[in-house]
């Protein structure tokens, strides 16, 4: 309830309006609103009318309303505080709330613990879920933290996914799997076994890498698990790692004995991955193969593919373009040890765009090698030995992200002088454009259709989307990663897939209702539906309302059975 009070400083007085509500079960000033003077008061009032009310302050409402409307199926903090119970000295909020609040904040706007509280003073948080906004500060999210090991982390996650998968009931008969990493400005001595430095999917290897891995499941694209791990290890190795846990958590939440399969990319192909699953019954596979293995897998001619019938092909027709369609060509092959299907997909825009990046490298080799051969001919310094040149066209290759067989290069030496000749060799790039716009699935379901399994390698963009939105420098915002210690490195790891998984279950609660939005579009519309403190000529209290939303702002809030009254009061609708 918003009142007036009175404050003096050095002999003067000055007029607030303070609004309390319980917190912790006790009532407390949850916003204060400096007003003024008496002067500037006076001022204020003057001109007030029944027709134009004084609008003291707006807040951001709706975003931040729906995001906590998000979490009351699942309660993240009390699964939270399930797991780590507040001690007999702590003060409000607990460490479940810490979690919340921080997740809450990255469905809307991510910023760093250092801008959390100051982010939240713009909200209507304290009247959606009252709290001591000097209290959400980044040293006790430390301090908060800091009580949740590793374990208490795979607890949490799996009590928060099994919440999920109760509310949602996904069809676990189909899994995608992939992996990603984040760089990180740690510095090289800060002590980590997460933050190593390898290969980088972004193209920064300079700097240490923290990798993460995503299951999430194909009819609803819900992550259902997922697990940090350190940046130098490849995806091989990690599935490996993790397939016990993993299958053993998928297996754990779906009780029945129906079989799974799981789609994954090339990088996490190896002889005893494939070992492992061959010897459960109920898991299967789909994965990619590349096609620089099996050049003559990719030699077959497009003479003896056939037109597939998938949803993307029947897209690409009704848009007027019968010619980018997908082709397949179905085999069998001995891989990994047992006779797998193995299906040879064509892509004619893969095709073109392959092409014309090869074009545009083999110009680029071409201008150089004339530069190293005018160089190598003037004996100019550090050009004169055949080796060093070679060297350096390999480093030139390795930059373009070519082989460097797509040019013969030879070296001569005669009374007269050293001579260096280069040539293009015809045959290979050839072979090497035999190859674009192919791709190599492989699966043991040996009784799915190659619609079905295609289908289910081209949904791996669901696991990349996720991705995306994690490197996404508003929604989510998973780097850069401010956290120091590995500790704190898993639990912003947490509230990132957390906030991932609320923005999905956004999502899938629209389409329910009719509306096919992306939560972005959504958070960033609801961000303009405020919350307004007023007050009316002749009212003898001030009044909080929500200001009249707009046709999209209606369709979402009555999705979710809420409406808001002429007079400004959020509601439920009457059924």
């Amino acid at each position: 309830m918003a009142h007036f009070h009175i404050k003096r400083k050095k002999g003067k007085s000055y007029l607030y309006i303070r609004e309390i509500s319980r917190v912790d079960g006790k009532p407390k000033v949850v916003k204060q609103t400096y007003i003024g003077s008496p002067e500037r008061v006076a001022r204020l009032f003057a001109d007030l009318s029944t027709a134009m009310p004084l609008q003291l302050q707006a807040e951001e409402f709706g975003s931040l309303w729906l995001a906590n409307l998000i979490d009351r199926d699942i309660d993240l903090a009390g699964i939270i505080d399930s797991i780590i119970p507040k001690s007999l000295q702590e003060k409000k909020p607990s460490v479940g709330e810490y979690f919340l609040y921080c997740v809450l904040n990255r469905m809307i706007e991510a910023v760093s613990k250092n801008k959390l509280a100051d982010w939240y003073k713009n909200t209507a948080i304290r009247h959606i879920r009252p709290v001591e906004i000097k209290r959400l500060s980044s040293q006790l999210y430390w301090e908060k933290w800091d009580r949740v090991d590793e374990d208490d982390l795979k607890s949490i996650s799996q009590l928060f996914f099994q919440r999920v998968w109760q509310k949602e009931s996904p069809n676990p008969d189909c899994l995608l799997f992939d992996t990603t990493n984040y760089y990180t400005f740690m510095a090289t001595e800060t002590n980590s076994q997460l933050a190593c430095r390898g290969k980088s999917k972004e193209g920064r290897h300079n700097l240490r890498q923290i990798g993460l891995g995503l299951l999430v499941t194909r009819d609803t694209r819900l992550p259902i698990y997922y697990r940090e791990y350190p940046g130098n290890i490849h995806d091989s190795r990690l599935f490996e790692n993790i397939m016990d846990e993993m299958f053993g958590v998928v297996c754990g939440l779906n009780k029945g004995n129906e079989s799974l399969t799981v789609v994954i990319d090339k990088g996490m192909n190896s002889e005893s991955n494939y070992t492992w699953i061959d010897e459960h019954s109920r898991i299967h596979f789909v994965t990619n193969y590349s096609p620089y293995f099996s050049e003559e897998l990719t030699s077959i001619p497009l003479s003896r593919f056939e037109l597939l019938d998938i949803e993307k092909n029947r897209r690409l027709l009704d848009e007027g373009k019968p010619k980018e369609q997908i082709w397949s060509y179905r085999t069998e092959g001995e891989y990994w040890g047992k006779r797998r299907t193995v299906i040879l997909t064509y892509n004619p825009a893969t095709f073109r765009k392959q092409e014309y990046a090869l074009a545009g490298k083999l110009k680029t080799l071409k201008q150089e090698l004339l530069v190293m051969r005018a160089k190598f001919g003037k004996r100019e310094p550090q050009w004169r030995k055949a080796g060093v040149v070679k060297e350096r066209y390999v480093r030139l290759c390795e930059r373009l992200h070519v082989s460097t067989d797509l040019y013969v290069l030879k070296f001569t030496k005669t009374e007269s002088g050293a001579f260096m000749r280069f040539h293009r060799d015809v045959n290979r790039i050839n072979r090497k454009r035999a190859m674009f716009g192919k791709h190599i699935i492989i699966t043991d379901n040996h009784d799915w259709t190659t619609e079905e399994i295609v289908e289910a390698n081209l949904d791996r963009w669901q696991v990349e989307e996720k991705f995306r939105l994690s490197k996404d420098d508003d929604l989510v915002g998973t780097r850069p990663i401010r956290h120091w210690t590995d500790s704190k490195i898993r639990c912003h790891l947490f509230t990132c897939v957390a906030a991932m998984t609320y923005l999905r279950l956004l999502e899938l609660r629209l389409s329910r209702a009719g509306i096919n939005r992306t939560a972005e579009d959504v958070m960033s519309d609801m961000r303009h539906l405020h919350s307004m403190l007023y007050l009316r000529a002749g009212d003898k209290s001030f009044k909080r309302c929500v200001e009249k939303p707009t046709k999209k702002q209606k369709e979402v809030l009555a999705a979710f059975g809420y409406v808001v009254t002429p007079d400004g009061v959020l509601q439920p609708l009457k059924r």
